[in-house]
């Protein structure tokens, strides 16, 4: 398939800012491939629609606030500096992007802190926004990554951040209620809508939750600047898929059981781990799969996801799932209702 087959008019105000107040009473659009049916619901109705031994897989990445807003040689150009990944904790070396890059150059110090109390230099080039960078900082190595964590904002995706500020809030509103391991940059979205209370009453219920790990990059929200889709190409992101995760999806089929997949990025690593027959094997490693019609699915038989942005591989991948012609549709259908879009937005379920 081809780009511009995913563009679609969003108007601005329907790109949510904050998420709703009350997790469970968000809209939630639901989609059956059979039926070909689109209606109308809210989140807390997964109650009446999943029951016992069905399983939810969800992604279990801890979002860390990565944003962070230095000077160049004290109190000059402000760079903004987006923190990727730590290289080496003893030697304090991160990989970030910086902006603006034409600015930043190998042996240049950028200085953190409203009293400057943490500096950073410049050791590598690593791409034309990238950069390699020693963080100097008095203190043990859980000293220091509490003050980097301290100064830093959490990471929201570009077309929020064009719309507000980044405010304290979002370190709670952009994070699972379930969030563990930390790696991610960008938030699992689907996972927003639960809260403790409506995770209880599934399990209650018989519904088992099971957990993957998938640290989603920036490269998430990369723009496709191809119009072939074939010649696309993603970032490697870290994944794993514990022996437990996969013993209980497995007997799940075997018992004909629905299987969920909560957001993208859980179905992009299951989608990296599954044989044709359907099984899934654990897996600890990267992936790069990019997702897009006329794809195969064998990992899952539902998807919980949110209304994503024109031309994005997020779009294509439920596109792929839910079918091009009834994913659209429903797009249509959402915009005309005023569905909210985005990560603080509504859902989408795909039976």
């Amino acid at each position: 398939m081809k780009l511009s087959q995913f563009n679609f008019f969003l108007p601005p105000d329907l790109i949510a800012q904050y998420p709703f107040e009350d997790k469970d009473e968000t809209r939630m659009l639901v989609v059956d491939r059979n039926a070909k049916t689109i209606t109308h619901h809210k989140f807390k109705d997964l109650l009446n629609i999943f029951g016992e031994g069905d399983v939810m897989v969800r992604n279990d990445t801890r979002v860390f606030p990565a944003l962070l807003n230095g000077s160049k040689e004290r109190h000059a150009t402000q760079i903004s500096v987006f923190l990727l990944r730590e290289l080496d904790s003893e030697s304090r070396l991160w990989d970030v992007l910086v902006e603006p890059a034409r600015k930043i150059r190998i042996g240049n110090r950028i200085y953190f802190g409203d009293n400057e109390e943490m500096t950073a230099e410049v050791i590598d080039n690593t791409t034309s926004r990238g950069r390699t960078l020693r963080f100097l900082y008095d203190g043990t190595h859980e000293e220091f990554k509490k003050k980097l964590y301290d100064m830093g904002s959490m990471p929201l995706p570009d077309d929020i951040l064009k719309l507000r500020d980044p405010i304290p809030e979002d370190r709670e509103y952009y994070q699972t209620v379930y969030a563990k391991h930390e790696g991610a940059v960008v938030a699992p979205a689907a996972g927003l809508h639960f809260s403790k209370l409506l995770l209880k009453k599934l399990e209650v219920k018989g519904v088992k939750l099971a957990d993957i790990t998938l640290h989603a990059s920036v490269g998430t929200f990369k723009s496709i600047d191809v119009e072939d889709l074939a010649k696309h190409k993603v970032d490697s992101e870290a994944m794993n898929i514990p022996e437990e995760t996969a013993d209980i999806i497995n007997a799940a089929k075997t018992q004909h059981k629905r299987v969920c997949a909560v957001g993208t990025t859980t179905l992009k690593a299951l989608e990296s781990s599954v044989y044709n027959s359907g099984i899934i094997k654990p897996l600890q490693g990267w992936t790069n799969k990019f997702i897009f019609p006329l794809y195969e699915f064998y990992s899952v038989d539902s998807l919980i996801t949110n209304f994503h942005m024109p031309q994005s591989a997020m779009l294509m991948m439920v596109c792929a799932f839910g079918g091009y012609e009834l994913v659209m549709e429903a797009y249509k259908q959402a915009i005309a209702e005023k569905y909210r879009f985005l990560t603080f937005g509504d859902a989408m379920l795909i039976i």
